[in-house]
């Protein structure tokens, strides 16, 4: 017996694919469905052998406030980074800082380096090959140490609790 998992080893993934495909193709007939259907049962499988299964999800309602939190964020640094553009000072203080990780799973790690990206102003540079620091570029800084405990506090810590815990 062909046990689900085999064939399908990602469901949510074969889903979302079929639903794009029925969007980008901006038509519900049949050939699409099957031809969608096709390419959302064969590229799962194809991509199955390299995929990381993420850690299981221990708290959803830290996950929810912490996608609440990141998107506040991304909006206030919008604005920060606006103003720097249009109020030039004489001196921004761009930064590298390399950030102490203390999460252990890749999962949480990429997360969190996907977090500190989509937050404008600052991106993750490089993830050393030990896994036991981050390379952030940040545009304005004026206190390093003020900085990785900001990201500690607001990101890390959570990660730990959602995930790791």
């Amino acid at each position: 017996m062909i046990r689900p998992r085999r064939w399908l080893p990602m469901p949510m993934l074969s889903i979302m694919l079929l639903v794009v495909w029925l969007l980008l193709q901006q038509s519900i007939g049949l050939g699409q469905w099957l031809l969608g259907g096709i390419l959302a049962l064969l590229m799962p499988l194809a991509v199955a052998p390299f995929y990381e299964h993420p850690p299981l999800l221990k708290h959803p309602l830290l996950m929810a406030r912490y996608i609440i939190r990141v998107l506040g964020d991304i909006i206030l640094a919008n604005l920060q980074v606006s103003w720097i553009i249009l109020y030039p000072r004489k001196h921004t203080n761009p930064a590298f800082i390399e950030y102490p990780l203390q999460l252990k799973e890749n999962f949480s790690i990429t997360v969190l380096a996907s977090t500190i990206t989509l937050t404008p102003g600052t991106v993750s540079a490089h993830l050393r090959m030990d896994g036991k620091s981050l390379l952030i570029h940040a545009l304005d800084v004026d206190d390093i140490d003020k900085e990785i405990h900001d990201i500690h506090e607001r990101y890390e810590r959570p990660l730990m609790e959602i995930f790791e815990c």
